[in-house]
């Protein structure tokens, strides 16, 4: 009993021994095997190694893209002394397993530190060369363009690939904002004032043409009025003329009957006459015979 109590103590050391002396390097990792804190191998292929147990351990790094985010909008200057305020992200990832854990001791918060002040630098060197104008429009992709270099070459030195940095973001801080909103108003009401304006004037522009034409039809419509009031008198006298010189006397009695028709018209009607007046000259000899 005592042999076979030996024996399955030997085993069970045996077995922790063996698989304390196992590692496995998973295809999104890499690996370096440290020896009392000195690094003695990197292991950046996936696979099954083996270490010198309670001598050596593994630390593991992530192979995979990753993004760092900055937590706040950074303000910056441009060429034209305003302030901007950025956000931005990066994505990186190590290539270089030894460097990145001399240089960081692995600690993934001070690879995005050193990324952040790398970035933040970068930044404040390309904006201080450009208006606001340049940084939100077209200088845009350039501005990306040399961070993601100038900010690749200096990670290399902890170990780090940048694969690409972008702007999220880019605003006016909130006083400036202000003031640029209510330059787009002032600016915007000019534009409505200055369209009203000329609106105005071409409204009376055009009423003044109507009256004038207005004015013209009317004249040109009173002329014809008149020339055909005109042709109608004219004709009238000519008949009358024409009936006149068949029976003078018959159209003098005419006109006399018009006369007392138009005399007598009213029901209170008076006239004050002599009994030989001409008015009566029908009434005179009405009895008479002829």
């Amino acid at each position: 009993m005592k042999n076979l109590t030996g024996y399955i103590v030997a085993a069970i050391v045996a077995i922790a021994l063996l698989s304390s002396s196992l590692y496995i390097v998973d295809q999104r990792q890499s690996a370096i095997v440290l020896q009392l804190g000195e690094i003695v191998s990197v292991k950046t292929s996936p696979g099954l190694y083996w270490k010198i147990p309670l001598i050596q351990n593994v630390r593991y790094f992530d192979n995979r893209i990753q993004t760092f985010e900055s937590p706040e909008p950074e303000r910056y200057i441009t060429s034209e002394k305003k302030n901007v305020l950025v956000d931005s992200f990066v994505k990186w990832r190590i290539v270089d397993p030894k460097q990145y854990y001399i240089s960081t001791g692995g600690d993934e918060a001070r690879a995005q530190i050193r990324l952040s002040q790398t970035i933040n630098s970068s930044l404040r060197d390309q904006i201080g060369n450009l208006t606001v104008h340049d940084v939100i429009s077209k200088q845009r992709d350039m501005i990306t363009d040399m961070m993601r270099r100038k900010s690749d070459l200096d990670s290399r030195k902890i170990g780090v690939q940048v694969i690409d940095v972008r702007l999220k973001r880019v605003d006016l801080p909130q006083q400036v904002s202000d003031s640029v909103y209510k330059r787009m108003e002032a600016e915007r009401k000019r534009v409505a004032n200055e369209l009203r304006s000329t609106g105005a004037a071409e409204s009376e522009q055009i009423r003044a043409d109507a009256d004038r034409q207005r004015e013209v039809i009317v004249a040109n419509a009173y002329k014809q009025a008149q020339t055909i009031k005109g042709q109608g008198d004219a004709s009238a006298t000519a008949i009358y003329a024409q009936a006149f010189s068949k029976n003078p006397e018959f159209y003098a009695f005419y006109r006399s009957l018009e006369a007392y028709r138009k005399g007598f018209d009213g029901k209170n009607s008076t006239l004050l006459l002599s009994p030989d007046s001409e008015f009566f000259k029908y009434f005179r000899h009405s009895g008479s015979k002829p």
